[in-house]
């Protein structure tokens, strides 16, 4: 066949699970013109934006190259991958660059530690303050080429992880491909590599067994087009070796009922959740159901990891649930927590086998969960976390199905997975994760979001590290609250979800939404709102009912979902309703309003009262005239309380800063700093409290 007929070749392994030779989309009119650095990034961001090619996190490039130093002297210098960076969005200015002289003197020895090359790269650093150079650079600084990449391809994993792969890549590549057997990353791997590739000058390729693909050409475009035409070959045996005869059944297995997953999924979530709060992300994509309901699933997937950069996201083996078509959501939920809890038990125990003097353990929870007739979940830290997870989940999917079908998986040992996973330079991508926050994992659903009050409380959590639930009746104003949020917390950190409060179905819609979306919930700030100024005698029934209805039955409907969801998740939670000084206080013309707000006081009281043996606390904040960016007073109550105080609307803010003791104006912000300290573990022993944010207003005040 042609370079450009494999390239296109459209390759799919039976049982839905794809080796895709990935296409050739290096185009001159985007490349020309560029310097060699910005060809670097260009190169590396076109193989990790197909993530068949390169993992989210892993794989490297790197390019030689001539530049004037701090001194102005010319200099060769090696551009590679910062450690902890991705290839899919790395910029020119974020590979290191290294002094090629300094760092090429290294393969003079016989061995090196890890914190030795560390610290070498430190010194060899062509400028301050540069990202830690990959933990493979020295495979990049030894061999010869002007550029090199290496990745971790479907492909090539199969190819490399199956019985017959070396046989198999010598048929393909004759001695033009080079075979080394595993060993961890490194110094001494990177030594190797460069002598095989000096021996072998006609090579144009290194294979990895049960690791990756290593390429190099003169040119950036030479480097990447030998990418992909290595990753074209390999597709191309894997689809001509396949047994096709490994097609399995999976449709057998009996889709579990959506209720049944959301009832139970808080339960999951808890028990992953016993050391850290912990997001969860559900794929019930065809190919994640596929996987999950093969009856095989649970031989196959304990086989080991598809490749040493999935570890530390995925860990050595994934938590399977046993098939079962009469599954309840109270069996489900059974199973999750027992099946954690028995993952737990087998991973700290493969810990202890393992582990030197003073080494401790990372989260014994499972990030991967197998759920026949439902599909995949992952666990992470955060959204992202779970789903760099996932993302690396399909590709063990896709390389455990193609071995399966080319004769089995010889997977890491026992021994090498442990070395990998509890490698120091391969943990320290985690260490530069920025900090988390104190809400970290904690998933927080706000009504009443999408202005005034409730923006600024999401804005506040989210910074905090939470994710957040923009829940409001204006479904567009939620949406932008929760784009502006994503936009700067990142992915998938808020949630826009249309809901009337005083709509049953539409609550318990919005919390089953919010389970599919992050697993559960931590938060409740119940802050909807609504408010209309009138005698006693002008206030008609529906206005009476209005208010009573959003005010006093809506936080009871979000109040009663968010219980049910902390009970079965197990770890307790908070709650907060934010109220009103009018709930103390006897409000002249707002009847309908006062007396819904002191019935809000009370019910977090009763249910302060309910949720303290299951550690979920419930508290009030009592704002008082926050008028600022404020839905409801721009619907007519600044006039009618104005008129109630015989002043002026423009004069409302002034009257209302003057009467309090501090003289201050209350702003949205400071409800949401409020609110912030009581679902904070700063406050992990307040409960049936009443916070005041009201400058000071003697009638208010609560003792």
């Amino acid at each position: 066949m042609t370079e450009q007929e494999i390239r296109a070749l459209p390759v799919e392994v039976p049982g839905g699970f794809p080796i895709i030779a990935p296409e050739d989309r290096w185009r001159s009119e985007l490349a020309d013109g560029r310097s060699t650095l910005e060809l670097l990034a260009y190169r590396s961001n076109l193989l990790g934006s197909d993530r068949s090619v390169a993992n989210w996190g892993g794989g490297n490039t790197s390019a030689k190259l001539r530049e004037a130093d701090y001194r102005g002297t010319d200099t060769s210098v090696l551009y590679v991958k910062g450690s902890g960076s991705d290839l899919a969005t790395i910029r020119a200015d974020q590979f290191t660059a290294l002094r090629l002289e300094d760092v090429r003197l290294l393969e003079a020895r016989e061995s090196a530690s890890d914190e030795e090359v560390v610290s070498y790269y430190e010194h060899a650093a062509l400028r301050p303050g540069q990202s830690r150079a990959s933990i493979e650079t020295p495979l990049h600084s030894m061999i010869d080429a002007t550029h090199i990449d290496h990745t971790h391809p479907d492909a090539i994993i199969a190819l490399c992880a199956i019985p017959d792969g070396r046989s198999m890549a010598r048929r393909l590549w004759g001695d033009r491909a080079i075979w080394l057997d595993f060993e961890r990353p490194g110094f001494t791997l990177g030594k190797k590599i460069a002598r095989a590739v000096r021996e072998r000058p006609e090579a144009v390729c290194v294979l990895l067994a049960k690791h990756g693909l290593i390429t190099w050409g003169d040119s950036g475009e030479a480097c990447y087009r030998a990418t992909i035409l290595a990753i074209g070959r390999a597709a191309e045996a894997i689809a001509e070796g396949a047994d096709r005869r490994r097609i399995f059944a999976a449709a057998a297995v009996v889709p579990l009922a959506r209720e049944v997953a959301i009832a139970a999924l808080p339960a999951l979530r808890g028990a992953v959740s016993a050391r850290r709060p912990t997001i969860l992300r559900l794929d019930t994509s065809d190919t994640a159901r596929l996987f999950a309901g093969r009856p095989d699933v649970a031989e196959l997937s304990r086989l080991g990891p598809a490749c040493p950069d999935h570890l530390v996201h995925t860990k050595p083996w994934p938590l399977v649930i046993e098939a079962d078509a009469t599954r309840s959501s109270e069996s489900l939920a059974e199973a999750f927590r027992a099946g954690v809890a028995g993952f737990e038990s087998r991973y700290l125990s493969y810990f202890a086998r393992h582990a030197k003097s003073g080494q401790s353990s990372r989260d014994p929870a499972p990030r991967i969960v197998l759920v026949p007739g439902l599909g995949v979940i992952t666990t992470g830290a955060d959204a992202v976390g779970a789903a760099v997870s996932g993302s690396l989940y399909e590709r063990a999917i896709a390389v455990l199905g193609a071995t399966d079908a080319l004769g089995g998986f010889e997977p890491l040992t026992e021994e090498e997975s442990f070395a990998v996973e509890t490698w120091p330079l391969e943990l320290y991508k985690l260490s530069r994760q920025p900090d988390p926050g104190e809400l970290a994992g904690r998933v927080a659903v706000i009504t009443g979001a999408a202005s005034g009050i409730g923006r600024a409380i999401a804005g506040r959590l989210a910074e905090a590290g939470a994710h957040v639930v923009i829940a409001d009746r204006n479904a567009e104003g939620a949406t932008d609250v929760a784009s502006q949020l994503t936009g700067l917390f990142g992915t998938d950190r808020a949630l826009a979800l249309s809901m009337d409060v005083t709509d049953e179905q539409a609550v318990v819609a919005g919390f089953a939404d919010t389970i599919l979306a992050y697993g559960g919930i931590d938060i409740l700030v119940s802050n909807a709102g609504i408010a209309e100024s009138a005698p006693v005698e002008a206030t008609t029934l529906e206005d009476w009912g209005r208010h009573h209805a959003v005010l006093v039955t809506g936080y009871f409907l979000v109040a009663r979902e968010a219980f049910r969801v902390m009970r079965h998740q197990g770890r307790g939670g908070s709650v907060v309703f934010v109220a009103s000084k009018n709930g103390l206080v006897a409000g002249k013309n707002a009847a309908a309003y006062s007396s819904a707000k002191a019935a809000e006081i009370h019910l977090a009281r009763c249910l302060a009262e309910e949720g303290g043996a299951d550690g979920i606390r419930v508290n009030t904040v009592n704002p008082d005239a926050v008028l600022r960016d404020s839905s409801i007073w721009d619907t007519g109550w600044r006039e009618k309380r104005a008129r109630t105080y015989g002043i002026e609307p423009a004069e409302l803010d002034a009257f209302y800063r003057d009467r309090t003791t501090l003289k201050v104006s209350v702003e949205p912000e400071d409800v949401a700093e409020a609110v912030f300290f009581l679902v904070s573990d700063r406050a992990a022993k307040s409960t049936g409290n009443i916070l005041n944010v009201d400058g000071g207003v003697a009638a208010a005040y609560t003792r």
